[in-house]
């Protein structure tokens, strides 16, 4: 259940103060911030006491957590919050809201009520609204905080009068409507009909223009205009007055069978159809971001401002996308220490390991970095990774560089103890390069060198050089021919070990230069994957919307709204517009953004080579 927690009992999300302002709870925030997986978010919204917590703890398979009281008190206050793991979508987890009940009396805050139900819709990807008997106009009056949506939620960041009314679809969540105690046959027209059709039949407007008719149908309109899909369920009274006061305590045996199977529908509907919560734009919130939303709409609202759909993004990406640059190095930087062990014995070994690495680290930047205008953050990740990469190569270096040592130091102590006296005797000299070649043959059997193994010999016997000469010199059984012959095998054996050291150096640098070009098309894969996967999210949630403005459109013609059916033609080309201008712009828009990658990996990544190459030309040089 990687990602994801799984909380026992609910926590407060937002609560007041003594005076009146909102704050979101750091404990709360601290679990979100826990939640790496994408959320479905279901909050629930109603007037007080009518049972909106006994439906929140069935989706959360208990008859206890969020309280249900048993007076004529609200129980709930503020926003109350329940993660666990998604029952029916896998990598999801569901977050369950329970708000504070609307028209508490003793309350008597109209305004905190207000702010209650815009943070549900500016929270929840499912929004379900809780009433008592039936959906008539007075039920549909005592929703007026939906006709007063637009007052505290804004789309756009400018000042501008512009309507917004219809991008309130694309951002606002799907609608359920639960209908409490219910006790009408579904007919209409002596015909069975569903409970989906019995809230569009109340939703259905009258035609005219009087101030009156206006005013009834301004809550129909914007819950047509705002919210789709829309559902409805009705649910039978539970059980009789008695047991009524004890609904913690009772089972589904103890409760009336319909209403039990009722609950059930409900449930598995929310658990199928309620959607991962997304932002403008497609991109899919975690729990984490859904903490960081939580505390800027609040913080918005503290301030005496509008909380602002755009604002709110931008925030929000520039710390999200500087906390996943941030994560992915956290997690490039302790698998390499946990799967690294020094020295490696090739270069290709640790090579392979960054490789794996580096490419789960980019996707865990990929995944939660959202309006990365001009990859900016990418090219940060991009700077970094190669950083920490460097530390980490110049380490395995410098642990073999010193494993070397070790090894040398051991295998060839004896020799060093022994010095030119023990060989300056007639036949010393062939004694001498015996005993180093049965030393050099032992080190080179010696296990886990490292990537310096050629180097380092090669260093510490060219030092030995001067020792050899002087033995040769002194090494009176040879002729000044011999000794010349074995001066010239001196060179030779040199020559091949600056070789196989230049060698060793370039079989490093060819396998630094195939890392670079492996992490330069892991960022442009990944990215160019994650902006297409943005696009269709993008394609997907206008075409939501026009399908669903079609409907509305066809049904206002069907029902004689012939100028409210022209009005909405405008909207419905504005969206096609927009959706159609987005897709013509993405595959350019793409193609600068892949090569702006690419041309920044050209400048980041060479990094350290450089500097290794000049190494490896400067041996080859030598031995040519």
């Amino acid at each position: 259940m990687s990602g994801t927690v799984s909380m026992k009992e609910p926590v407060c999300l937002v609560e007041s103060d003594r005076e009146g302002r909102l704050h979101v709870v750091p404990a709360a925030q601290d679990i979100l911030n826990q939640i790496d997986q994408h959320v479905v978010v279901v909050a629930v919204v109603g007037l007080y006491r009518t049972g909106k917590s006994y439906l929140m703890n069935k989706l959360a398979g208990k008859n206890k957590g969020f309280a249900l009281g048993a007076t004529i008190q609200s129980k709930t206050k503020g926003i109350w919050m329940w993660c666990m793991p998604h029952p029916k979508q896998a990598d999801h987890t569901l977050v369950l809201l329970d708000t504070e009940g609307l028209g508490d009396v003793e309350k008597g805050d109209e305004k905190n009520d207000n702010w209650i139900f815009s943070l549900a819709v500016l929270l929840s990807s499912t929004m379900v609204y809780n009433s008592m008997g039936t959906i008539d106009n007075h039920a549909l009056e005592k929703l007026h905080y939906v006709t007063e949506l637009t007052e505290h939620i804004k789309v756009k960041s400018g000042n501008g009068d512009e309507d917004e009314s219809t991008e309130y679809m694309r951002f606002f969540p799907s609608f359920v409507w639960t209908v409490r105690d219910f006790t009408l046959e579904l007919k209409l027209d002596e015909k069975a009909i569903t409970a989906d059709q019995y809230l569009e039949n109340a939703l259905k407007l009258k035609p005219g223009h009087s101030k009156n008719i206006q005013a009834y149908n301004l809550p129909r309109e914007c819950l047509r205009n705002y919210f789709s899909p829309r559902w409805c369920f009705v649910f039978d009274r539970p059980a009789d007055g008695e047991k009524m006061r004890r609904m913690e305590e009772l089972t589904d045996a103890d409760l009336e069978p319909k209403f039990v199977q009722q609950s059930n529908n409900f449930c598995t509907h929310i658990f199928t159809n309620a959607k991962t919560k997304t932002l403008k734009g497609g991109v899919k919130v975690t729990g984490r971001l859904l903490g960081n939303l939580a505390e800027t709409y609040v913080a918005a609202i503290r301030s005496g401002q509008i909380p602002c759909l755009d604002n709110a993004v931008l925030a929000l990406s520039e710390i999200e996308n500087s906390g996943a640059v941030e994560r992915a190095r956290v997690f490039y930087q302790e698998n390499m220490a946990s799967f690294v062990v020094f020295p490696t014995e090739t270069q290709e070994d640790l090579s392979d390991i960054h490789a794996q690495i580096e490419k789960e680290a980019l996707a865990i930047f990929m995944k939660s970095t959202f309006k990365d205008e001009n990859q900016k953050y990418q090219t940060k990740l991009m700077e970094v990774l190669q950083a920490e990469y460097q530390q980490i190569w110049e380490k395995n270096c410098q642990e073999s560089k010193r494993k070397c040592e070790s090894i040398i130091k051991r295998v060839f102590g004896p020799l060093e103890e022994k010095g030119s006296s023990a060989y300056t005797v007639p036949g010393g000299y062939n004694k001498y390069c015996t005993d180093l070649q049965m030393m050099i043959q032992k080190y080179k059997a010696a296990e886990g060198k490292g990537v310096k193994a050629e180097e380092v010999i090669q260093v510490y016997l060219d030092g030995l050089a001067n020792l050899g000469q002087t033995i040769l010199a002194a090494d009176k059984s040879l002729s000044k021919a011999e000794q010349r012959t074995k001066e010239e095998e001196a060179r030779r054996e040199q020559v091949e070990r600056e070789r196989c050291a230049a060698q060793e150096q370039v079989r490093m640098l060819k396998s630094l230069q195939e890392d670079q070009n492996r992490t330069h098309q892991q960022h442009i894969n990944q990215l160019k994957e994650k902006m297409e996967g943005d696009m269709r999210n993008a394609t997907a949630e206008y075409q939501r919307v026009l399908d669903a403005k079609l409907k509305e459109q066809k049904d206002l013609l069907k029902h004689g709204f012939d100028e409210k059916a022209r009005q909405m033609q405008s909207e419905i080309q504005d969206l096609k517009t927009q959706k159609y201008q987005e897709e013509k712009d993405s595959p350019s828009f793409m193609n600068k953004a892949l090569n702006f990658v690419g041309d920044t990996a050209m400048m980041v990544l060479p990094g350290f080579l450089p500097k290794l190459g000049g190494l490896a030309l400067k041996l080859v040089s030598k031995i040519f």
